[in-house]
């Protein structure tokens, strides 16, 4: 192996360069850090990555006057720089992310990851985030990375050979680890209802949260279900485990689970490493409408910000703030729709925790229109379920407010009648 010190690692990057940084429960934190601690020397390095975690430093001064971020997806942790003139988003498709690299819209000059070991045969894994990263790395002139032996071991796509590596620095540190939120009321109720429209043998997309978990715990009774989704969480776990998960009846990657990244607990990672059950792709596979629309009955549960009396969705932004990204709904929610017997879900709470509704006569101003409203077909809130697929903008109006929070059911009647008649 090519294994370096920390600093000739960091090296690698110049000044005006372009990088990659791998995201989510992968993200190189140490070697990203040991990049930023060069910020006195560095100027105008932009980082491209989709979500991150934990501390980049690139995010927070005095790192942040050498770094541009130029992010596919806002994360916590990048939000405040995101919406100053330090940082910026780009509004795409997570099935689209690959082009960039592929057709040097962004050509990447180092890719900065972290890998497991490599094997016998010199191959190394991308562990749990193949997502975007494998085609950036694929594209980038030079890689460097973590080798870290806790990685899980991933089946599919994600392998890079050690040759294809620049460098390599050692690490020995648990990946990002993300534990369940409490389940509320609200939440449960909302489970119960997304639970009710889900049928044996369907493949199921969902992702992190509580609300997916709430789901996922009222299908204890189901069978032969699959997935095939973007995001793997600890919530399948036990219905793999109770036999309830099967994948039998799916058409593409037939009993395999298919995802482009996970984010949970150890024993999801666990569970994960080096298991054939689980197919991990990038999402240039696992987001193509044609693949999705390939499996019977896909039921793809997604979630909003707000959603206006029309049907539009905002789910990325809160008015003018990016909030976090356009991602992988509008990929799912158009191959559930294309798919035999599916149905594109859109759960969300009926008010926030301050009380407003989140159904409202108008997104607010500047808000992002994730999803279109001739997309939209199932929306639940905890107040019930309604299909707007097939009807007039009246006839949303009336159906969206019957899950709407009683107290401001009157309001939008008002705004209804006065702009629907």
């Amino acid at each position: 192996m090519k294994l370096v010190s920390l600093d000739t690692a960091a090296s690698y990057v110049k000044s005006g360069d372009r990088i990659f940084v791998q995201g989510a429960a992968m993200t190189p934190n140490r070697l990203v850090n040991a990049i930023c601690e060069r910020y006195r020397e560095l100027r105008e390095v932009e980082i491209v990555s989709i979500h991150t975690d934990g501390d980049v430093f690139f995010a927070r001064e005095p790192y942040r006057n050498s770094f541009r971020i130029n992010t596919c997806f806002v994360g916590g942790n990048v939000r405040d720089v995101v919406n100053t003139n330090r940082g910026d988003y780009i509004p795409i498709f997570l099935s689209e992310i690959h082009l960039l690299f592929r057709r040097n819209i962004l050509p990447v000059d180092v890719a900065v990851v972290q890998v497991s070991p490599p094997d016998k045969h010199g191959y190394c894994s991308l562990g749990v985030s193949v997502d975007v990263t494998l085609p950036a790395v694929q594209c980038a002139r030079r890689v460097i990375a973590q080798v870290n032996p806790l990685v899980p071991r991933t089946h599919g796509d994600g392998i890079v050979h050690v040759s294809q590596i620049d460098a390599l620095v050692e690490a020995n540190e648990p990946i990002h680890q993300y534990a369940p939120g409490e389940i509320s009321e609200t939440e449960a109720q909302i489970g119960r209802h997304v639970a009710s429209l889900i049928e044996d043998g369907a493949t199921l997309q969902m992702g992190i949260g509580s609300i997916p978990n709430a789901v996922l715990g009222n299908l204890g009774g189901h069978k032969r279900l699959g997935i095939h989704t973007e995001m793997f969480t600890d919530g399948i776990l036990s219905l793999v485990e109770a036999g309830v998960v099967t994948g039998e009846e799916k058409a593409l990657e037939t009993n395999k689970i298919v995802t482009c990244f996970a984010a949970g607990s150890q024993k999801l990672y666990d569970f994960i490493d080096d298991n054939p059950l689980v197919h991990f792709k990038e999402a240039a596979y696992t987001n193509d409408t044609a693949n999705i629309r390939r499996n019977p009955r896909v039921t793809a549960i997604n979630s909003a910000i707000e959603i206006d009396l029309t049907g539009q969705i905002c789910a990325d932004t809160i008015g003018s703030l990016q909030y976090s990204g356009v991602g992988g709904q509008m990929d799912f929610i158009r191959g559930a729709a294309l798919s035999e017997g599916g149905k594109p879900i859109i759960a969300l709470p009926s008010v926030t925790a301050k009380g407003i509704s989140k159904i409202t006569p108008f997104l607010r101003h500047g808000a992002g229109v994730t999803t279109t409203r001739a997309h939209v077909h199932y929306v639940a809130t905890e107040y019930g379920v309604v299909n707007l697929f097939g009807k007039n903008l009246k006839q949303r109006a009336d159906a969206l407010i019957s899950i709407a929070h009683p107290n401001h059911r009157e309001g939008l009647q008002a705004a209804a009648r006065e702009r629907f008649g």
